[in-house]
């Protein structure tokens, strides 16, 4: 398998694992959403149990997204085992979605809407590219960062 071609993954460190994202877990179960923080659940795709991780939900052009910025993460990995099938819990609420994979080539308007909105917690995982990089620049890190559309279900 050439380099190119391995799944890109940059696992959280010790305090992102042990501390923020249970901190923003306990807040948005509480019902306090941060920046837009929601808590993804998906159906694990060898256990089957509910996967449960803090995600910021994107909106842009009044559609809602979820990107990986850490690249193909389990829970990308359990989304798409899942057929696009997931919650998106805040308090009490639970909003059923499907989620369809954005084609690399359609993810710079995205990916710098959610840099723009997000690049202080996230930035660094996007190898120099900022909000006012190009789109060219851009597209050549696109598809390191899964992008999902969220629609609701009804």
């Amino acid at each position: 398998m050439s380099e190119a071609s391995k799944a890109h993954y940059r696992k959280p460190g010790w305090f992102t694992q042990h501390i923020a994202n249970k901190l923003v877990m306990r807040l948005t179960r509480a019902g306090v959403s941060i920046w837009g923080s929601r808590i993804l659940e998906v159906r694990g795709r060898t256990s089957g149990q509910p996967r449960q991780v803090p995600v910021n939900v994107l909106t842009h052009d009044d559609r809602q997204y979820l990107v990986s910025a850490r690249g193909e993460g389990q829970w990308v990995r359990n989304l798409r085992a899942a057929d696009g099938r997931l919650d998106l819990l805040i308090g009490r609420r639970r909003e059923p979605r499907s989620a369809h994979e954005v084609a690399d080539v359609t993810k710079a308007p995205i990916l710098r809407a959610y840099l723009r909105r997000w690049k202080a917690e996230v930035g660094v995982f996007f190898d120099g590219v900022s909000a006012d990089s190009s789109d060219e620049e851009i597209a050549q890190i696109a598809h390191k960062h899964p992008v999902f559309v969220l629609d609701p279900v009804s």
